[in-house]
């Protein structure tokens, strides 16, 4: 059973950063994607940034490429998600998510979800 957990997330003003960390343990780490997804209140859950855990396949969201970018470190078991340039639309609580193999930007692929990490955003 794979489990998730989402840390990093605050008050940052508009043009500042984070560095959100989603933690990962149980079951075969290497056969995964994982992912960021975000959900402002009243919104749908939209889709962030993804990447295989091996190899070199990334995939954004237009509304972040430039400013977000998605790593891993395989020894810790932990994928990050870099915000830089933060902007008052980009407030939402971000959640970690994970399925076995594939990047894909839908959200009901994936089976395995953190517990989300709230990130505000201040003009």
């Amino acid at each position: 059973q794979v489990q998730l957990v989402e840390s990093g997330g605050g008050l940052v003003q508009a043009g500042g950063s984070l560095r959100l960390s989603c933690a990962v343990s149980g079951g075969i780490v290497s056969a995964y994607t994982v992912a960021w997804f975000r959900q402002a209140p009243g919104k749908e859950r939209e889709f962030v940034a993804a990447l295989a855990w091996t190899g070199v396949n990334t995939d954004y969201a237009d509304s972040v490429k430039g400013r977000l970018t998605i790593s891993r470190d395989n020894a810790k078991n932990t994928v990050y998600l870099q915000m830089n340039s933060l902007k008052p639309e980009d407030t939402a609580v971000y959640y970690c998510a994970a399925r076995i193999r594939g990047v894909i930007s839908s959200a009901p692929s994936y089976a395995y979800w953190g517990q989300g990490t709230q990130v505000t955003v201040s003009s």
